[in-house]
């Protein structure tokens, strides 16, 4: 059978195995790429290959060895320079070579957004040293928000809320950054009621926009999702008129997740990632189509129909406590009984080691008829039935 396509999946996590999911499902041959072997998407994917993406010679000899259909960057750390040459020879970067040069970093991405585009952003300023920062913290005021430039998962990110964490504060963002940009971002703190993520699918059609999901973040990680958010009618306008604004500039097809603050009726731009987003795993119960089914017709060209939720949904996830390569799940089964009204699903992410608060799933809930805050519950009672068991000599 010829594949619809044949696409090169840089980066192999949770996102990505469902990511490899959706594509495999519409016909798709996937190789998937990652660090390290029997990476989540590696386990499912029909082809993989084990390199660092920041190795732009490897980069380029995968690409050159596959020569695939689309290039889908699943990280944040990969020669993006690598992508934009290949790019300039005819080759498909999902979404665009240009969107994740700028996205990699939040500097750059942030200067399109306020300075380009003009959008409704935090005052902030970058610093490339501690003397800098102590500069710039001071302009800035405390309370403040401190963050590498280049990180994921909320790694390297704090809140400064007095002089004497500055020293602090540069040590652990250095600790958390990515790549080779020793930069970080100090934002103004902003008193916001919510923050949302906010699916953005730019499609040969158009521009399409999920409902909006709510979530909740320890450490800068996020902990659990739900959907949707309730936000006035003009607030959400004024939040998909920026998202429309900053894929229409970055370019290419595909999903995005775009990040608001919400106060009151003001909304402010936040962060992008031109991907799946992991708040939006509670996609998978909450909609016709999850964001991986999206993200794929996108890429793929393919129509989407009109996207509608199935009811009040939730997601909860399922976090490691130590590091461990032995390990074994218990209470999956308790975890997945159906309460009245409210529907549960578990997802393993098949990861091959556990280390302290590493993501090994996520547990999903359905309210049908119900409210969010019910989904909510029922996401984070069904994670906590969900046990890590470590063989002895786990640390």
């Amino acid at each position: 059978m010829t594949p619809i396509a044949k696409i090169l999946l840089l980066g192999s996590g949770e996102l990505g195995r469902e990511f490899v999911i959706a594509a495999k499902r519409l016909g798709a041959h996937v190789i998937a790429c990652d660090a390290y072997e029997k990476a989540p998407a590696m386990q499912l994917a029909d082809e993989c290959e084990v390199f660092s993406m920041l190795d732009g010679e490897a980069l380029a000899a995968v690409i050159e060895k596959h020569r695939p259909d689309h290039i889908v960057p699943e990280v944040e750390a990969i020669r993006t320079e690598v992508l934009k040459d290949f790019e300039d020879r005819g080759f498909s970067i999902v979404p665009s070579a240009r969107a994740t040069m700028l996205t990699m970093n939040r500097d750059r991405i942030r200067d399109v957004a306020s300075n380009e585009l003009g959008l409704n952003t935090s005052r902030f300023l970058y610093a490339e040293s501690l003397e800098e920062m102590r500069s710039a913290v001071t302009e800035i005021g405390i309370p403040c928000v401190v963050k590498p430039v280049m990180s994921s998962s909320g790694k390297g990110q704090s809140i400064v809320t007095a002089e004497g964490a500055v020293d602090a504060a540069w040590d652990y963002a250095v600790s958390g950054m990515r790549g080779d940009r020793k930069r970080v971002i100090v934002e103004a703190f902003i008193a916001f009621d919510y923050e949302i993520t906010l699916l953005t699918i730019r499609t040969r059609q158009g521009v399409l926009f999920c409902e909006p999901i709510g979530h909740r973040q320890e450490r800068g990680d996020y902990m659990e999702s739900w959907q949707p958010t309730p936000m006035s009618a003009k607030a959400l306008a004024a939040a998909q008129d920026m998202a429309r604004k900053v894929v229409d500039n970055l370019g290419g097809y595909g999903l995005f997740g775009v990040e608001f603050f919400v106060a009151g009726e003001k909304v402010i731009f936040s962060e992008l990632s031109p991907r799946p987003h992991d708040t939006g795993m509670v996609t998978l119960i909450s909609q016709n189509l999850s964001e991986f089914d999206l993200h794929a017709r996108a890429v793929l060209g393919l129509p989407i129909p009109h996207i509608h939720l199935n009811g009040a949904a939730a997601s909860a996830v399922i976090l490691a406590d130590r590091h461990a390569e032995d390990f074994s799940f218990e209470g999956v089964a308790d975890a997945l009984v159906a309460l009245p009204g409210i529907e549960t699903d578990v997802r393993l992410f098949g990861k091959p080691v556990t280390r302290p608060n590493r993501r090994m799933g996520v547990a999903l809930a359905l309210a049908r008829g119900g409210t969010a805050e019910q989904a909510r519950e029922a996401a984070k009672a069904a994670a906590a039935k969900v046990r890590i068991c470590y063989e002895a000599g786990a640390e």
